[in-house]
């Protein structure tokens, strides 16, 4: 017989590390190896997305609010697939009226998975600016000398 006393608080273990992040007008608690389903998002599957609008981070020593995002957090999702959701049926209806309109709704969802959740620098973006700059330098040379 097993000793059933012992208090096992899986709940307490699996939400060290959780993120709310902002994505398609809503807020979604983002746990890791976990899958959401979420407004529809132009990506095919097996794709690679990344959430930057994270409102709150915590780990295991601390938790981290944004003012209004926190700065270089970043959730990465990967696509498993697209669906649609149960259908919702609307009617409505004038009494004595003889005026009835039903009609239905199916969202059109995407079901994500969360791969990592982390918080630090990003990779250099000062170096694509360089770039652009150089481009537009050299389109604003060329046309001069035309």
């Amino acid at each position: 017989m097993t000793n059933s006393k012992n208090p096992t608080n899986n709940s307490s273990q699996s939400n060290e590390l959780y993120a709310i992040a902002e994505t398609s007008g809503q807020q979604y608690w983002f746990e890791v190896n976990r899958y959401y389903d979420i407004d529809r998002l132009k990506a095919k599957e097996k794709d690679k997305i990344t959430l930057e609008k994270v409102l709150l981070l915590k780990d295991k020593s601390s938790i981290t609010i944004g003012k209004p995002y926190v700065k270089d957090a970043k959730i990465e999702l990967e696509v498993i697939s697209h669906k649609r959701d149960k259908k919702i049926l609307v009617y409505k209806m004038r009494p004595k009226k003889k005026t009835r309109r039903k009609m239905g709704h199916r969202q059109e969802l995407t079901r994500v998975m969360v791969k990592s959740i982390s918080i630090g620098k990003s990779a250099p973006k000062s170096s694509s600016k360089k770039e652009t700059v150089k481009k537009e330098t050299k389109l604003k040379s060329e046309k001069s000398t035309n």
